[in-house]
Protein backbone atom coordinates (compact mmCIF):
# COMPACT_ATOMS: atom_id res chain seq x y z
CA UNK A 1 0.00 0.00 0.00
CA UNK A 2 2.85 2.17 0.65
CA UNK A 3 4.13 1.48 -2.81
CA UNK A 4 1.36 2.06 -4.56
CA UNK A 5 0.75 5.91 -2.35
CA UNK A 6 4.70 6.46 -2.78
CA UNK A 7 4.53 5.57 -6.70
CA UNK A 8 1.35 7.87 -6.79
CA UNK A 9 2.81 10.90 -4.94
CA UNK A 10 5.64 10.60 -7.58
CA UNK A 11 3.78 10.23 -10.95
CA UNK A 12 1.49 13.52 -9.41
CA UNK A 13 4.86 15.08 -9.08
CA UNK A 14 5.85 14.47 -12.51
CA UNK A 15 2.19 15.73 -13.59
CA UNK A 16 2.96 18.82 -11.64
CA UNK A 17 6.60 19.81 -12.74
CA UNK A 18 5.49 18.69 -16.24
CA UNK A 19 2.57 21.30 -16.31
CA UNK A 20 4.84 23.75 -14.72
CA UNK A 21 7.71 23.40 -17.24
CA UNK A 22 5.04 23.93 -19.81
CA UNK A 23 4.08 27.10 -18.19
CA UNK A 24 7.57 28.23 -18.14
CA UNK A 25 8.06 27.23 -21.97
CA UNK A 26 4.84 29.35 -22.59
CA UNK A 27 6.12 32.28 -20.43
CA UNK A 28 9.39 32.55 -22.11
CA UNK A 29 7.45 31.98 -25.48
CA UNK A 30 5.25 34.88 -24.45
CA UNK A 31 8.13 36.91 -23.55
CA UNK A 32 10.30 36.08 -26.62
CA UNK A 33 7.11 37.35 -28.71
CA UNK A 34 6.42 40.23 -26.67
CA UNK A 35 10.45 41.35 -26.56
CA UNK A 36 10.39 40.41 -30.48
CA UNK A 37 7.52 43.19 -31.30
CA UNK A 38 8.91 45.15 -29.07
CA UNK A 39 11.75 45.11 -31.12
CA UNK A 40 10.12 45.55 -34.37
CA UNK A 41 8.17 48.61 -32.99
CA UNK A 42 11.33 50.00 -32.09
CA UNK A 43 13.00 49.38 -35.13
CA UNK A 44 10.03 50.88 -37.72
CA UNK A 45 10.77 53.88 -35.33
CA UNK A 46 14.40 53.99 -35.90
CA UNK A 47 13.87 53.84 -39.53
CA UNK A 48 10.89 56.45 -39.09
CA UNK A 49 12.98 58.92 -37.31
CA UNK A 50 16.18 58.32 -39.52
CA UNK A 51 14.36 59.08 -42.47
CA UNK A 52 12.58 61.96 -40.83
CA UNK A 53 16.21 63.58 -39.71
CA UNK A 54 17.99 62.54 -43.06
CA UNK A 55 14.96 64.92 -44.74
CA UNK A 56 15.21 67.42 -42.11
CA UNK A 57 19.19 67.59 -42.49
CA UNK A 58 18.60 68.02 -45.74
CA UNK A 59 15.73 70.13 -45.85
CA UNK A 60 15.77 73.12 -43.18
CA UNK A 61 19.50 74.50 -44.47
CA UNK A 62 17.20 75.15 -47.51
CA UNK A 63 14.75 77.68 -45.80
CA UNK A 64 17.18 80.26 -45.54
CA UNK A 65 18.92 81.84 -48.82
CA UNK A 66 21.87 83.72 -49.78
CA UNK A 67 21.10 87.36 -50.27
CA UNK A 68 22.65 90.54 -51.59
CA UNK A 69 21.81 93.69 -50.14
CA UNK A 70 23.14 96.01 -52.58
CA UNK A 71 22.29 100.30 -52.89
CA UNK A 72 21.53 100.77 -56.41
CA UNK A 73 21.99 103.46 -58.55
CA UNK A 74 19.57 104.51 -61.21
CA UNK A 75 21.75 106.81 -63.43
CA UNK A 76 20.41 108.81 -66.20
CA UNK A 77 23.91 107.85 -68.38
CA UNK A 78 24.50 104.34 -67.34
CA UNK A 79 20.21 103.49 -68.10
CA UNK A 80 20.04 105.69 -70.69
CA UNK A 81 15.86 105.78 -70.78
CA UNK A 82 13.59 108.21 -72.28
CA UNK A 83 11.09 110.00 -69.74
CA UNK A 84 7.67 107.94 -69.38
CA UNK A 85 5.27 109.70 -71.64
CA UNK A 86 2.74 112.19 -70.35
CA UNK A 87 -0.97 112.59 -71.10
CA UNK A 88 -0.73 115.40 -73.57
CA UNK A 89 -4.33 117.60 -73.91
CA UNK A 90 -6.38 115.99 -76.22
CA UNK A 91 -4.93 113.00 -76.23
CA UNK A 92 -6.72 110.08 -76.46
CA UNK A 93 -6.68 106.93 -73.46
CA UNK A 94 -6.16 104.56 -75.82
CA UNK A 95 -3.49 106.83 -77.75
CA UNK A 96 -1.70 107.13 -74.47
CA UNK A 97 -1.75 103.61 -73.09
CA UNK A 98 -0.14 102.82 -76.21
CA UNK A 99 2.24 105.17 -75.43
CA UNK A 100 2.83 103.68 -72.30
CA UNK A 101 3.28 100.56 -73.68
CA UNK A 102 5.75 101.27 -76.43
CA UNK A 103 8.12 103.17 -73.54
CA UNK A 104 7.50 99.94 -71.06
CA UNK A 105 9.02 98.04 -74.43
CA UNK A 106 11.71 100.15 -74.59
CA UNK A 107 12.76 100.06 -71.09
CA UNK A 108 12.44 96.32 -71.31
CA UNK A 109 15.49 96.52 -74.20
CA UNK A 110 17.91 98.68 -71.94
CA UNK A 111 20.61 96.37 -70.50
CA UNK A 112 19.86 96.85 -66.81
CA UNK A 113 22.86 94.08 -66.39
CA UNK A 114 24.95 96.79 -66.41
CA UNK A 115 23.19 98.72 -63.53
CA UNK A 116 23.39 95.46 -61.78
CA UNK A 117 27.48 95.40 -62.45
CA UNK A 118 27.64 98.82 -61.64
CA UNK A 119 26.27 98.61 -58.25
CA UNK A 120 28.07 95.29 -57.20
CA UNK A 121 31.36 96.99 -58.41
CA UNK A 122 30.56 99.23 -55.99
CA UNK A 123 31.08 96.90 -52.95
CA UNK A 124 33.83 95.06 -54.98
CA UNK A 125 37.44 95.42 -52.88
CA UNK A 126 39.80 97.79 -55.33
CA UNK A 127 42.55 95.17 -55.47
CA UNK A 128 40.22 92.17 -56.84
CA UNK A 129 40.30 92.18 -60.44
CA UNK A 130 36.88 90.37 -62.01
CA UNK A 131 35.36 90.69 -65.25
CA UNK A 132 31.61 91.26 -65.97
CA UNK A 133 30.36 87.82 -66.54
CA UNK A 134 31.96 86.35 -63.11
CA UNK A 135 30.51 89.46 -61.48
CA UNK A 136 27.31 88.97 -62.84
CA UNK A 137 27.17 85.25 -61.81
CA UNK A 138 26.93 86.21 -58.30
CA UNK A 139 23.37 87.74 -58.13
CA UNK A 140 20.32 85.58 -59.66
CA UNK A 141 20.02 86.27 -62.95
CA UNK A 142 16.22 87.96 -62.20
CA UNK A 143 18.49 90.45 -60.38
CA UNK A 144 18.05 92.89 -63.37
CA UNK A 145 14.10 92.63 -64.11
CA UNK A 146 13.82 93.46 -60.06
CA UNK A 147 15.55 96.49 -61.00
CA UNK A 148 13.75 97.29 -63.93
CA UNK A 149 10.21 96.14 -62.63
CA UNK A 150 11.21 98.94 -59.92
CA UNK A 151 12.06 101.73 -61.96
CA UNK A 152 8.70 101.11 -64.24
CA UNK A 153 6.76 101.27 -61.09
CA UNK A 154 8.24 104.46 -59.94
CA UNK A 155 10.03 106.31 -62.94
CA UNK A 156 10.94 108.94 -60.07
CA UNK A 157 13.60 106.35 -59.32
CA UNK A 158 16.28 108.17 -62.02
CA UNK A 159 19.05 109.88 -60.52
CA UNK A 160 18.39 108.48 -57.05
CA UNK A 161 19.69 105.23 -55.01
CA UNK A 162 18.23 102.62 -53.27
CA UNK A 163 18.56 99.46 -51.50
CA UNK A 164 17.74 96.24 -52.78
CA UNK A 165 17.76 92.79 -50.96
CA UNK A 166 18.55 90.54 -54.11
CA UNK A 167 18.45 87.06 -54.21
CA UNK A 168 22.57 85.66 -55.21
CA UNK A 169 22.49 82.85 -57.61
CA UNK A 170 22.06 79.04 -56.93
CA UNK A 171 26.05 78.65 -57.07
CA UNK A 172 26.73 81.66 -54.58
CA UNK A 173 24.41 80.03 -52.28
CA UNK A 174 25.76 76.78 -52.64
CA UNK A 175 29.47 78.40 -51.98
CA UNK A 176 27.70 80.69 -49.05
CA UNK A 177 26.47 77.59 -47.37
CA UNK A 178 29.67 75.09 -47.95
CA UNK A 179 27.76 72.80 -50.33
CA UNK A 180 30.70 72.90 -52.75
CA UNK A 181 34.13 71.18 -51.66
CA UNK A 182 36.41 74.39 -51.06
CA UNK A 183 39.60 72.24 -52.10
CA UNK A 184 39.01 71.62 -55.41
CA UNK A 185 40.52 73.29 -58.10
CA UNK A 186 39.42 75.76 -60.24
CA UNK A 187 38.84 73.35 -63.32
CA UNK A 188 35.83 72.16 -61.12
CA UNK A 189 34.28 75.08 -59.38
CA UNK A 190 30.88 76.41 -60.20
CA UNK A 191 32.25 80.00 -60.07
CA UNK A 192 35.31 81.55 -60.90
CA UNK A 193 38.40 82.45 -58.51
CA UNK A 194 37.69 86.17 -58.47
CA UNK A 195 33.93 85.51 -58.19
CA UNK A 196 34.63 83.11 -55.15
CA UNK A 197 36.94 85.63 -53.32
CA UNK A 198 34.36 87.95 -53.84
CA UNK A 199 31.53 85.94 -52.52
CA UNK A 200 33.65 85.81 -49.55
CA UNK A 201 34.35 88.99 -48.62
CA UNK A 202 30.87 90.61 -49.53
CA UNK A 203 29.95 87.93 -46.62
CA UNK A 204 32.76 88.84 -44.16
CA UNK A 205 31.23 92.75 -44.47
CA UNK A 206 27.50 91.69 -44.09
CA UNK A 207 26.88 92.32 -47.86
CA UNK A 208 25.15 88.57 -48.62
CA UNK A 209 23.66 87.36 -45.83
CA UNK A 210 21.54 84.34 -44.81
CA UNK A 211 17.69 85.23 -44.72
CA UNK A 212 14.55 83.33 -44.57
CA UNK A 213 13.37 82.09 -48.04
CA UNK A 214 10.23 83.22 -48.50
CA UNK A 215 10.41 82.64 -52.01
CA UNK A 216 9.83 78.98 -51.75
CA UNK A 217 5.90 79.70 -50.48
CA UNK A 218 5.47 82.89 -53.29
CA UNK A 219 7.32 82.05 -56.08
CA UNK A 220 6.66 79.43 -58.81
CA UNK A 221 9.30 76.94 -60.46
CA UNK A 222 11.86 78.98 -62.63
CA UNK A 223 14.81 77.56 -64.57
CA UNK A 224 16.44 80.64 -65.72
CA UNK A 225 16.46 81.70 -62.32
CA UNK A 226 17.24 78.74 -60.38
CA UNK A 227 17.22 80.13 -56.45
CA UNK A 228 14.32 81.75 -56.90
CA UNK A 229 12.09 78.58 -57.63
CA UNK A 230 9.27 77.85 -55.69
CA UNK A 231 5.97 75.92 -54.84
CA UNK A 232 3.71 78.65 -55.20
CA UNK A 233 2.48 77.58 -58.78
CA UNK A 234 2.70 73.21 -57.49
CA UNK A 235 0.87 74.20 -54.62
CA UNK A 236 -1.89 75.95 -55.95
CA UNK A 237 -1.88 72.84 -58.83
CA UNK A 238 -2.73 70.46 -55.47
CA UNK A 239 -5.36 72.89 -54.09
CA UNK A 240 -6.99 73.03 -57.14
CA UNK A 241 -7.22 68.86 -57.63
CA UNK A 242 -8.16 68.46 -53.48
CA UNK A 243 -11.20 70.78 -54.43
CA UNK A 244 -11.91 68.58 -57.35
CA UNK A 245 -11.40 65.63 -55.48
CA UNK A 246 -13.37 66.68 -52.18
CA UNK A 247 -16.70 67.57 -54.96
CA UNK A 248 -16.83 64.43 -56.82
CA UNK A 249 -15.41 61.50 -54.30
CA UNK A 250 -16.59 62.59 -51.09
CA UNK A 251 -20.34 62.61 -52.03
CA UNK A 252 -20.29 59.58 -54.58
CA UNK A 253 -18.29 57.67 -52.33
CA UNK A 254 -20.50 58.21 -49.30
CA UNK A 255 -23.53 57.50 -51.33
CA UNK A 256 -22.23 54.23 -52.73
CA UNK A 257 -21.41 53.47 -49.57
CA UNK A 258 -24.90 53.97 -48.09
CA UNK A 259 -26.94 52.45 -50.74
CA UNK A 260 -24.71 49.60 -50.70
CA UNK A 261 -25.10 49.10 -47.31
CA UNK A 262 -28.71 50.46 -45.98
CA UNK A 263 -30.47 50.14 -49.51
CA UNK A 264 -29.41 47.55 -52.32
CA UNK A 265 -31.02 44.20 -52.03
CA UNK A 266 -28.13 41.20 -51.57
CA UNK A 267 -27.50 39.34 -54.99
CA UNK A 268 -24.34 38.07 -56.87
CA UNK A 269 -24.99 41.58 -58.39
CA UNK A 270 -24.15 43.87 -55.54
CA UNK A 271 -21.55 41.24 -53.90
CA UNK A 272 -19.82 41.40 -57.35
CA UNK A 273 -19.66 45.49 -56.89
CA UNK A 274 -18.09 44.84 -53.67
CA UNK A 275 -15.64 42.19 -54.59
CA UNK A 276 -14.99 45.05 -57.31
CA UNK A 277 -14.35 48.09 -54.79
CA UNK A 278 -12.34 46.35 -52.84
CA UNK A 279 -10.23 44.65 -55.58
CA UNK A 280 -10.31 48.50 -56.72
CA UNK A 281 -8.28 49.78 -53.50
CA UNK A 282 -5.46 47.41 -54.11
CA UNK A 283 -5.03 48.22 -57.33
CA UNK A 284 -1.82 50.38 -58.03
CA UNK A 285 -2.28 53.99 -58.61
CA UNK A 286 0.03 53.73 -61.68
CA UNK A 287 -2.90 52.12 -62.94
CA UNK A 288 -5.30 54.65 -62.51
CA UNK A 289 -3.02 57.12 -64.56
CA UNK A 290 -3.24 55.26 -67.37
CA UNK A 291 -7.27 54.84 -66.51
CA UNK A 292 -7.02 58.31 -66.64
CA UNK A 293 -4.92 59.50 -69.70
CA UNK A 294 -6.73 56.89 -72.05
CA UNK A 295 -9.94 58.37 -70.93
CA UNK A 296 -10.28 61.58 -69.57
CA UNK A 297 -7.35 62.95 -72.24
CA UNK A 298 -7.68 60.57 -75.28
CA UNK A 299 -11.06 59.87 -75.32
CA UNK A 300 -12.59 63.60 -73.35
CA UNK A 301 -10.00 65.39 -74.83
CA UNK A 302 -9.52 67.27 -72.00
CA UNK A 303 -6.76 69.51 -71.38
CA UNK A 304 -3.70 67.74 -70.54
CA UNK A 305 -1.60 68.61 -67.44
CA UNK A 306 -4.25 70.45 -65.57
CA UNK A 307 -5.90 70.14 -62.46
CA UNK A 308 -9.32 69.13 -63.55
CA UNK A 309 -7.81 65.64 -65.11
CA UNK A 310 -5.24 64.93 -61.89
CA UNK A 311 -8.60 65.39 -59.61
CA UNK A 312 -10.75 63.18 -61.72
CA UNK A 313 -8.05 60.49 -61.79
CA UNK A 314 -7.36 60.87 -57.92
CA UNK A 315 -11.13 60.48 -57.73
CA UNK A 316 -10.95 57.29 -59.37
CA UNK A 317 -8.33 56.43 -56.66
CA UNK A 318 -9.56 57.60 -53.54
CA UNK A 319 -13.44 56.50 -54.25
CA UNK A 320 -12.56 52.39 -52.77
CA UNK A 321 -11.02 54.11 -50.00
CA UNK A 322 -14.46 56.15 -48.49
CA UNK A 323 -16.84 53.72 -49.83
CA UNK A 324 -15.09 50.80 -47.67
CA UNK A 325 -14.34 52.97 -44.68
CA UNK A 326 -17.64 54.57 -44.97
CA UNK A 327 -19.48 50.62 -45.18
CA UNK A 328 -17.21 49.89 -41.81
CA UNK A 329 -18.43 53.06 -40.10
CA UNK A 330 -22.11 51.62 -40.98
CA UNK A 331 -21.90 48.46 -40.35
CA UNK A 332 -20.52 49.41 -36.51
CA UNK A 333 -23.93 50.81 -35.49
CA UNK A 334 -25.65 48.84 -33.79
CA UNK A 335 -28.98 47.20 -34.98
CA UNK A 336 -30.89 48.51 -32.29
CA UNK A 337 -30.66 51.56 -33.27
CA UNK A 338 -32.11 50.83 -36.79
CA UNK A 339 -35.06 48.99 -34.96
CA UNK A 340 -36.01 51.48 -32.71
CA UNK A 341 -35.95 54.08 -35.62
CA UNK A 342 -38.19 51.57 -37.78
CA UNK A 343 -39.97 51.16 -34.52
CA UNK A 344 -40.96 54.70 -34.34
CA UNK A 345 -42.48 54.73 -37.80
CA UNK A 346 -39.63 56.61 -39.56
CA UNK A 347 -38.91 55.62 -42.92
CA UNK A 348 -36.09 53.75 -43.98
CA UNK A 349 -34.32 56.47 -45.82
CA UNK A 350 -35.14 58.61 -42.69
CA UNK A 351 -34.22 56.16 -40.74
CA UNK A 352 -30.63 56.08 -42.29
CA UNK A 353 -30.10 59.91 -42.70
CA UNK A 354 -31.57 60.92 -39.60
CA UNK A 355 -30.33 58.49 -36.91
CA UNK A 356 -27.70 56.56 -38.67
CA UNK A 357 -25.56 58.62 -40.25
CA UNK A 358 -24.77 61.11 -37.59
CA UNK A 359 -23.63 58.33 -35.18
CA UNK A 360 -20.96 57.50 -38.37
CA UNK A 361 -20.29 61.23 -39.31
CA UNK A 362 -16.63 61.61 -37.35
CA UNK A 363 -15.80 58.14 -39.13
CA UNK A 364 -16.95 59.04 -42.58
CA UNK A 365 -14.94 62.27 -41.80
CA UNK A 366 -12.02 61.24 -40.90
CA UNK A 367 -11.48 58.76 -43.94
CA UNK A 368 -12.23 61.39 -45.98
CA UNK A 369 -9.77 63.24 -44.98
CA UNK A 370 -6.93 60.37 -45.00
CA UNK A 371 -8.24 59.70 -48.72
CA UNK A 372 -7.95 62.87 -49.46
CA UNK A 373 -4.50 63.40 -47.91
CA UNK A 374 -3.34 59.85 -49.52
CA UNK A 375 -4.58 61.92 -52.97
CA UNK A 376 -2.04 64.54 -51.99
CA UNK A 377 0.92 62.69 -52.25
CA UNK A 378 0.39 60.53 -55.06
CA UNK A 379 3.19 61.15 -57.76
CA UNK A 380 2.42 58.45 -60.73
CA UNK A 381 -0.94 59.12 -62.28
CA UNK A 382 -0.21 62.50 -62.00
CA UNK A 383 2.94 61.82 -64.38
CA UNK A 384 0.87 59.83 -66.80
CA UNK A 385 -1.63 62.83 -67.40
CA UNK A 386 0.59 65.03 -68.51
CA UNK A 387 1.31 67.00 -65.06
CA UNK A 388 5.35 66.77 -64.56
CA UNK A 389 5.90 69.55 -67.47
CA UNK A 390 7.52 72.69 -66.42
CA UNK A 391 4.84 75.30 -65.83
CA UNK A 392 6.27 79.00 -64.94
CA UNK A 393 2.72 80.30 -63.46
CA UNK A 394 0.51 79.93 -61.00
CA UNK A 395 -3.33 78.04 -62.24
CA UNK A 396 -6.03 80.49 -61.98
CA UNK A 397 -8.66 77.52 -62.53
CA UNK A 398 -9.27 73.78 -62.51
CA UNK A 399 -8.54 73.91 -66.48
CA UNK A 400 -5.26 75.70 -66.25
CA UNK A 401 -1.74 73.26 -67.17
CA UNK A 402 -0.20 73.19 -63.58
CA UNK A 403 1.78 70.82 -61.88
CA UNK A 404 1.30 69.55 -58.31
CA UNK A 405 3.35 69.31 -54.89
CA UNK A 406 5.09 65.58 -55.84
CA UNK A 407 5.55 65.68 -59.10
CA UNK A 408 7.21 69.13 -58.45
CA UNK A 409 9.62 67.34 -55.94
CA UNK A 410 10.07 64.71 -58.71
CA UNK A 411 11.26 66.84 -61.40
CA UNK A 412 13.58 68.81 -58.32
CA UNK A 413 15.45 65.77 -57.62
CA UNK A 414 16.20 65.47 -61.20
CA UNK A 415 17.71 68.79 -61.95
CA UNK A 416 21.09 69.09 -63.20
CA UNK A 417 21.84 71.61 -60.04
CA UNK A 418 22.59 69.13 -57.49
CA UNK A 419 24.45 70.50 -54.43
CA UNK A 420 21.57 73.21 -54.86
CA UNK A 421 18.28 71.43 -55.27
CA UNK A 422 19.04 68.20 -53.55
CA UNK A 423 18.00 70.41 -50.38
CA UNK A 424 15.45 72.64 -52.03
CA UNK A 425 14.24 68.71 -52.32
CA UNK A 426 13.88 67.76 -49.39
CA UNK A 427 12.43 70.89 -48.35
CA UNK A 428 9.76 70.86 -50.42
CA UNK A 429 9.20 67.32 -48.90
CA UNK A 430 8.64 68.93 -45.70
CA UNK A 431 6.49 70.85 -47.12
CA UNK A 432 4.17 68.05 -48.49
CA UNK A 433 4.57 66.17 -44.61
CA UNK A 434 3.59 69.18 -43.33
CA UNK A 435 0.38 69.64 -45.34
CA UNK A 436 -0.54 65.72 -45.00
CA UNK A 437 0.04 66.23 -41.04
CA UNK A 438 -1.92 69.21 -41.22
CA UNK A 439 -4.37 67.34 -42.88
CA UNK A 440 -4.23 64.06 -40.39
CA UNK A 441 -4.24 66.46 -36.84
CA UNK A 442 -7.76 67.82 -38.36
CA UNK A 443 -9.12 64.70 -39.15
CA UNK A 444 -8.39 63.32 -35.48
CA UNK A 445 -9.73 67.10 -34.19
CA UNK A 446 -12.92 66.86 -35.94
CA UNK A 447 -13.42 63.25 -34.66
CA UNK A 448 -12.71 63.86 -31.23
CA UNK A 449 -14.78 66.99 -31.37
CA UNK A 450 -18.11 65.50 -33.37
CA UNK A 451 -17.65 62.13 -30.84
CA UNK A 452 -18.16 64.46 -27.88
CA UNK A 453 -21.23 65.94 -29.38
CA UNK A 454 -22.75 62.82 -29.92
Amino acid sequence: MSELQSSGRAAAAKRTQTIRDGLRKRHRSEQLFRALGILAICAALGFVGLLFADVLRKGVPAFWQANLHLDVTFDPELIGADPRPVRAEGQSIADYNAAILAWQRSIAMLNWNNVVEASMRSVTPADLEIDSRQILSIPETNARHVIREAFVANPDLMGQTVRFDLLASANTDNWVKGNIDRTLGDAQQQLSAPARQLIDALEENGTITQDFAWGIFTNVDSRSAPASAGLAGAFMGSLYMMLVVIVLAVPIGVASAIYLEEFAPKSRFTDLIEVNINNLAAVPSIVFGLLGAAVFINFFHLPRSAPLVGGLVLTLMTLPTIIIATRAALQGVSPALRQAALGLGASRTQMVFHHVLPVTFPSILTATIIGVAQALGETAPLLLIGMSAFVASIPGSVVDQATALPVQIFLWQGNENRNFFEARTSAAILVLLGLMILLNAVAIFLRTRLERRA
